[in-house]
């Protein structure tokens, strides 16, 4: 475990959802371990999202980092984001995503050098993502089985990712068939190792960008540590109108490229774009 005086900062992608954003965030103002900064990577959302972010600015050292909205551009304000960011230790998650109140504290206990760290989520149902209150984040009873189970969450296997007890998790994090891999929902690094590999490429859109950039952390040498069963998410349901075909395909195919040339820099990350970066810091 990394010592207390490490910092850490959480970078959230957002677009135009604020009310998905609102209950991600009341997760962050109930956390155990708090964060340093927590940087909104917003992709050109409208003036909506600007106003919820001023509200919680008394509550979050939130730090709004926005684009003009030029079509999907995640990887370019992720980009801008970790630009922005100060803090050593960067978790990197969605707008959709609502952390437990252990979340960080998970990822700052497991962090170490020469690795970065791979969770997961639990999906939830429309019905339930529209009705989730501030009061039940708070109280924790969202991540509660009984109360899922009361509000017609279907029941499945992957229930037991919010059992809440560390040997289980331990053990399940062990065995689990999926594999380590840097997933954009709920992944933590660090800074210096993102910039050593030039940030996310940003030739890619939707469909696996997050993946590749996972995959040259390991051409760096960077290893990964699976906790998809210690630090919970749960994914508030929501369309993907932005997935398309051909961003899938092409980024199938820059990742292969990636694997097979052993890519560590991308060529189209931080040190090619920086001069004609033009978000603001709100």
């Amino acid at each position: 475990m990394i010592g207390k005086n490490l910092r850490i900062g959480v970078v959230i992608s957002t677009y135009n959802n604020p009310q998905w954003l609102e209950k991600t965030l009341w997760g962050y103002t109930n956390q155990t371990r708090m964060a340093d900064e927590i940087i909104i990577a917003d992709d050109g959302s409208k003036e909506e999202t600007h106003l919820l972010l001023e509200h919680f600015k008394n509550q979050l050292p939130i730090k709004h980092v926005w684009h003009e909205d030029m079509g999907f551009r995640k990887s370019r304000i992720l980009n801008e984001a970790l630009l922005a960011s100060t803090a050593d230790y960067l978790i990197f998650t969605d707008q959709d995503c609502i952390p437990r109140a252990d979340f960080i504290e998970t990822h700052a206990k497991y962090a170490k050098k020469g690795q970065f760290l791979s969770g997961g989520y639990f999906r939830l149902t429309n019905e339930i993502s529209h009705k989730i209150t501030k009061e039940e984040i708070e109280d924790g009873k969202v991540f509660t089985l009984s109360w899922l189970r009361a509000n017609n969450q279907p029941i499945s296997f992957k229930c037991t990712k919010l059992l809440n007890c560390s040997k289980f998790a331990t053990f399940m994090n062990f065995i689990t068939p999926a594999k380590a891999t840097w997933n954009g929902c709920n992944a933590s690094g660090w800074r210096e190792d993102m910039m050593k590999i030039n940030g996310y490429n940003e030739s890619m859109q939707y469909g696996g960008q997050d993946r590749e950039f996972g995959e040259r952390l390991f051409n760096l040498g960077i290893k990964s540590k699976q906790i998809r069963y210690s630090a919970i998410l749960l994914h508030l349901d929501h369309k993907r109108p932005y997935k398309t075909k051909e961003s899938i395909e092409k980024n199938v195919a820059i990742r292969k490229n990636t694997r097979k040339s052993k890519i560590i820099e991308t060529p189209n990350g931080i040190a090619q774009n920086v001069q004609s970066y033009n978000y603001q810091i709100l």
